[in-house]
């Protein structure tokens, strides 16, 4: 790629960006987009639909940098949450990290790299190869890769200091934020699958006998699982019903009561909407209930048991319960909110073999990947497509077209071949038997990260002639060679990828431009948006493996292509403001983990850090510097040990609270009046809310008494 191209793509996605930006400042002030625009503080009730027309809402302003930037540390942890304040963190390591790594690659690495003059290009500046910014361009044998060997270990320092400041501080924040809790049902509670359930006997016996006779100090009550996932779409049916018809008595608008019954209220008979929305509700009742009483004895061989300390709960969870270790399995309990119900996986074998079809489908989604990325990278090489499309030799020759395709096109149809991965690998994560959404969001995240790692890094680095010699791999001393010979030939597209789907992705994260045609759909066809309204949460699993790529890029072209370093400040400076603002406006926090992300941000760092290492040394050797290849190999190996301090040092306590934390917490709790209270509600909170009998009021009373009603 040419710099013109990459000016053509900087100055597209610029364009882009600005436009989002301007439309966002102007339609997050209309009265009508509150809801998508704030949709958390809509549900706090913090602001409210409605407003007059006035000129001011029609003129773009940048005061939401200010209110998003005013919170400090402590008022966005107490406001957002954990998981949020981690999230948050990997921008500040990566702005920190490359901040210093930008100082070092611009104005002393970079210049090095143009001065050089291994790769003959005598072309004006606008039409010079970005090849020519590169360690490519340096010349073999010279002493200025000395100077990209000390940065290199130079920036490693850099970096592993940083990381061990924020495992650091996250731990302190994650103990700090345990003693300032009160008291969770999760903390006290297990789950226990693989319940060996005795002829004539009931698992809900069974489990009171075992812990009554092996725990019996600190043994509190425990809920048995029941197979509910017909029922449960029943009950959010409605559930969403009753949402909507409270809404609509509150508004008490007669004339808008009467609609059509059809496909999206344009077909169909004119009813009143009240009196139809009550007797579907009354319909869906009755169905209910049939459902419910046929769901009694189909009990499923695992339960939530809940302890009176949190100790006691970390005691059975740590210690095998029986000789035959595939039965009574411990592990963590969820958040009663964040358990996931439908897929209740709980025998040893089919969570296995569950296990094995995911792996399975995992790796051929992978490689039927590798269809997209031949694609895009075909676009890249205008010599290639005029092969292929021979026809349209004259118009790809036109300058203005083949700076779109080769600067422009490939990220954007790369970008939206990814776009379905995120989807789907929590489709493949719900399959395995995980019990809550944490745990499923965790497991997608893993995959997806790896997904894009392979995907978008190997893929697109391999692909060519290198991706037809695979055997070479199989001699590990090559693959420092095969990398230090693909890697920076590929650092032109990888600058186009950060622009195009770096700015613009997160430029659009605040338009939300999908949520904002669906409230336009709605009001337009006469259904209120707030019907089933509720506020989202943030997909973890999609924006933190996104995230990672980028700073997976950033640290392996650092000695490479440092071009690429401005690019990506540019993009977590611009990721810092709006997920700040969408974390403080927009989402919500569905569950809570404790910062359990951050161990992932760690690993996926030090394997950047170790790829890049094992890239400079193959570069050295290319370029015909030995010495310098053999003292970079103590870099990953102390990077490594580095990392196994950090495991030792820092996961235990992402891990499991430590029973220090744990006794003096539940010595606090014993000062509070009010554990008696929060004892009885445990009793109850691990229900399967899709059990719970359903109590509907007379109608002329509906909107005062709950729809769903929790059993004594």
């Amino acid at each position: 790629m040419i710099l013109s191209a990459l000016i053509t793509s900087v100055a597209i996605n610029l364009g882009l960006c600005f436009l989002f930006f301007t439309l966002y400042s102007i339609l997050r002030k209309q009265p009508g987009n509150i809801t998508v625009y704030a949709p958390r503080l809509v549900a706090e009730g913090k602001v409210k639909e409605g407003g007059h027309f006035n000129l001011e809402r029609l003129l773009p302003t940048a005061g939401w940098v200010r209110k998003a930037w005013e919170p400090s540390e402590e008022e966005f942890l107490s406001n957002s949450g954990l998981d949020a304040f981690v999230f948050m963190r990997i921008f500040i390591f990566s702005l920190k990290a490359f901040a210093v790594g930008g100082v070092i690659g611009m104005f002393v690495l970079l210049p090095i790299n143009y001065m050089g003059t291994q790769l003959s290009d005598d072309s004006d500046f606008q039409h010079k190869s970005l090849d020519s910014f590169s360690i490519s361009n340096v010349n073999n044998g010279s002493n200025r890769l000395w100077v990209h060997f000390s940065a290199a270990y130079i920036f490693t320092g850099i970096v592993c200091y940083l990381l061990y400041y924020e495992y650091w501080y996250i731990s302190s924040k994650r103990i700090a934020y345990f003693y300032s809790s009160k008291p969770q049902p999760h903390q006290f509670t297990l789950l226990v699958r693989g319940i060996p359930v005795p002829p004539g006997s009931t698992c809900h016996d069974t489990v009171e006998h075992f812990f009554l006779e092996y725990h019996p100090s600190t043994y509190l009550s425990h809920s048995v699982v029941r197979r509910s996932s017909k029922l449960q779409s029943l009950v959010n049916d409605a559930d969403k019903l009753y949402k909507r018809l409270t809404h609509l008595k509150q508004k008490n608008d007669t004339p808008k009561r009467h609609k059509r019954d059809g496909c999206l209220g344009l077909f169909g008979r004119k009813v009143d909407i009240v009196d139809h929305y009550e007797r579907r509700l009354g319909d869906i009742e009755d169905n209910v209930r049939m459902e419910q009483s046929s769901l009694e004895a189909k009990e499923v061989r695992a339960a939530f048991v809940s302890f009176k300390t949190r100790f006691g709960a970390a005691i059975a969870l740590h210690i095998q319960e029986s000789v035959n270790p595939t039965e009574w399995i411990t592990e963590k309990a969820p958040e009663p909110d964040d358990v996931y119900w439908p897929f209740f996986t709980v025998s040893f074998v089919k969570r296995w073999i569950s296990k094995l079809v995911v792996f399975v489908a995992c790796t051929s989604i992978t490689i039927l990947f590798l269809i997209p990325v031949a694609i895009v990278q075909g676009l890249t090489h205008l010599e290639q497509l005029e092969t292929w499309f021979p026809f349209l030799r004259g118009i790809l020759r036109l300058s203005i077209v083949s700076q779109v395709i080769t600067g422009y096109l490939p990220s954007l149809i790369l970008q939206l071949f990814l776009s379905f991965v995120p989807p789907i690998m929590i489709m493949f994560s719900s399959m395995q038997g995980y019990i809550s959404w944490s745990q499923i969001q965790k497991s997608a995240c893993t995959k997806v990260l790896w997904f894009t790692i392979w995907n978008i890094f190997f893929a697109n680095v391999l692909s060519g002639s290198a991706l037809y010699r695979v055997n070479v791999f199989l001699e590990p001393k090559e693959i420092p060679r095969i990398l230090a010979d693909a890697v920076p030939s590929q650092a032109s597209f990888f600058i186009a990828y950060v622009v195009t789907s770096g700015w613009t992705t997160i430029a659009s994260e605040l338009f939300r431009l999908t949520t904002l045609i669906c409230n336009l759909i709605s009001r337009t066809f006469g259904k209120n948006s707030d019907d089933d309204f509720e506020p989202p949460a943030i997909p973890y699993h999609s924006e933190i493996p996104r995230i990672l790529l980028f700073g997976l890029l950033g640290v392996t072209y650092f000695i490479l292509a440092p071009l690429i370093l401005p690019f990506l400040l540019i993009y977590f400076c611009l990721g810092y403001i709006i997920f700040r603002n969408q974390l403080l406006k927009v989402y919500v926090a569905k569950y809570e983990t404790g910062g359990e992300f951050w161990p992932t941000v760690h690993n996926s760092t030090i394997f950047s850090l170790v790829l890049m290492h094992i890239i400079a040394i193959g570069i050295f050797g290319l370029k015909k510097l030995p010495l310098a290849s053999i003292l970079t190999i103590p870099l990953p190996i102390l990077t490594l040990l580095f990392s196994e301090y950090c495991q030792k040092r820092f996961f235990p306590i992402f891990k499991d609270y430590p029973a220090e934390c744990l006794i003096k917490k539940d010595r606090a709790d014993q000062n509070e009046h009010n554990m008696s209270e929060f004892y009885d509600k445990l009793a109850n909170a691990y229900n399967d809310p899709a059990l719970m009998p359903i109590k509907y009021s007379e109608r002329s009373d509906s909107l005062r008494s709950p729809l769903l009603h929790s059993s004594e």
